[in-house]
């Protein structure tokens, strides 16, 4: 198992060249295929029917100008692919809002590459768009804070670990990294600590199944001392780690899908990339 296609956000976004720089360091280092994916977005029209013959032409331009940003997102990343001596990517220009565009392009990708700066102008909505790709995205997301390493991170993991179906997903999307770590932390939270047999256990079980996948790792069973994001970030800080591979959590809410608040913590706070599966 490897990844054999990544995917990148390509936008005006402060950020973006940190996503780009990180995404074109992956694909260089599986050696393989690159997309990046430029939407348009959408454009609000005015709630009064009599308003839009009026509006038409601006409308017309304002379509133009998204269109032309998004082309001109396209170029700069086949500039940069090539710069950069990356021999298989493509570019796609899609009509269409950010997630929808991502989580669409993602059925075909191996991983989606993403950034999150919750500090910044706008980053209320990047964190919406964040929230909606991981949660509804076939493929696991990679989310970097706004300034991330300057060399491909999963040379130190972390893996929170909890023993549920969202966690294993995460350490099976995440083995390419792991057989490649040069160290592979496993650590788990609970109240009993290390003298809860059966989480000792189930922990023994995970060490054995990725020494079969060629993943050789230490587990750790932690008290918790604070809140579970602050948990973990406390934890990567400790071991230098520069990858967090956990589960996603989420819950319905009417028509739309929300991250839990451990989740959304733990992005909110990270300075270290996540890799997140649902």
């Amino acid at each position: 198992m490897t990844y054999r296609s990544l995917l990148v956000l390509l936008d005006a976004d402060p950020t973006f060249e940190t996503r780009l720089d990180a995404a074109i360091r992956l694909a260089k280092s599986f050696d393989c295929h690159l997309v990046g994916a430029a939407p348009t977005g959408w454009i609000q029209m005015p709630a009064a029917p009599e308003l839009v013959s009026s509006l038409n032409d601006l409308y017309t331009l304002a379509w133009d100008s998204l269109r032309g940003q998004a082309e001109a997102a396209a170029q700069g990343f086949r500039d940069a692919c090539r710069k950069a001596g990356l021999t298989s990517f493509e570019a796609v220009v899609e009509e269409g809002d950010k997630a929808s565009c991502l989580i669409r392009c993602a059925h075909c990708s191996d991983l989606t590459v993403l950034t999150h700066a919750p500090a910044s102008p706008g980053g209320q909505t990047a964190r919406a768009l964040v929230e909606q790709v991981v949660l509804q995205s076939a493929r696991p997301t990679l989310v970097l804070p706004p300034v991330a390493r300057q060399d491909t991170p999963g040379r130190n993991v972390l893996v929170a670990w909890d023993d549920s179906r969202e966690a294993s997903r995460a350490v099976w999307d995440a083995l390419p990294l792991l057989r490649r770590a040069g160290q592979v932390q496993v650590t788990a939270w609970d109240e009993s600590g290390p003298q809860s047999s059966f989480l000792s256990e189930r922990l023994q079980s995970l060490l054995q199944w990725l020494a079969w996948q060629g993943v050789a790792a230490q587990v750790n069973v932690e008290v918790p001392q604070t809140d579970v994001p602050s948990a973990i970030l406390s934890r990567a800080l400790d071991l230098g780690a520069d990858l967090v591979v956990m589960g996603a959590y989420g819950h319905a809410r009417w028509a739309e899908r929300l991250l839990g608040g451990a989740t959304r913590g733990l992005l909110d706070k990270a300075v270290v990339p996540l890799m997140m599966t649902h």
